[in-house]
């Protein structure tokens, strides 16, 4: 009942409130590459999981993108949207404050003592992304240093960039709008997360024919040029 509310709440807060126009539901990482291509429609932008499960609820939505396709595929199986189509990829990297205070150049020196790491929350794909790195380089352990999980990774970038923790995981996408408060460091390319955002319609879409036109225009040219501009890899 709570995610339905602040979804209601969110698209009101975004212009919505009626039942006319095209509303998308997608992933946090998603929030300016979407509001360029399609600047007209009403978002809803969370972590994946958290939209998944107001999708669930019945929430009315017309486009589902996440940012794994964990919980496209749930929805699909149990027939809440039509078949997902993969339209991007994305690459993990570790964010820092710009100033570094920390001194972290590294992931092993995340191990250090004192140092404060921010990572989305289990469930949240980020949070799954960054577990599955840290295991694949075998430093789970660093988590240890966590003060904070956030619920998507919009949180983990506030956080670092507002110099409220040290370090923590994001997209690569995500540095660029915040270039000027954190600075990325790459990881190795060995534990690199298979990253895919896929794409769907919902099965009981109010605008149909927008959902459409939408998701062809993201899969084509249009979306191909904007992804690549904000820094996405192409399936």
């Amino acid at each position: 009942m709570r995610t339905t509310l602040l979804a209601l709440l969110m698209l009101v807060g975004c212009g919505g409130g009626d039942d006319k126009g095209l509303t998308i539901y997608a992933a946090a990482s998603l929030t300016e590459v979407f509001q360029r291509l399609e600047p007209e429609a009403r978002f809803n932008f969370a972590g994946s999981d958290e939209l998944a499960g107001q999708l669930r609820e019945g929430a009315r939505a017309d486009v589902y993108a996440a940012a794994s396709p964990k919980y496209p595929d749930e929805l699909y199986a149990c027939g809440v949207i039509e078949r997902p189509r993969t339209f991007a990829t994305n690459r993990l990297v570790l964010i820092v404050p710009r100033d570094n205070p920390a001194g972290i150049e590294s992931i092993d020196d995340l191990a250090e003592s004192g140092i404060k790491l921010v990572v989305g929350a289990e469930g949240v794909p980020i949070g799954d992304y960054t577990r599955a790195v840290l295991h694949g380089l075998g430093r789970l352990q660093v988590l240890e240093q966590v003060v904070s999980e956030e619920d998507d990774v919009k949180g983990v970038v506030g956080k670092v960039a507002l110099g409220e923790a040290d370090a923590g995981f994001v997209y690569a996408t995500d540095v660029k709008p915040v270039a000027d408060e954190v600075r990325s460091i790459d990881l190795p390319a060995e534990a690199e997360a298979d990253v895919l955002y896929p794409v769907a319609i919902v099965a009981d879409a109010e605008h149909r024919a927008e959902a459409q036109r939408f998701v062809e225009r993201l899969l084509g040219a249009d979306g191909r040029r904007a992804l690549r501009a904000a820094g996405f890899g192409l399936p």
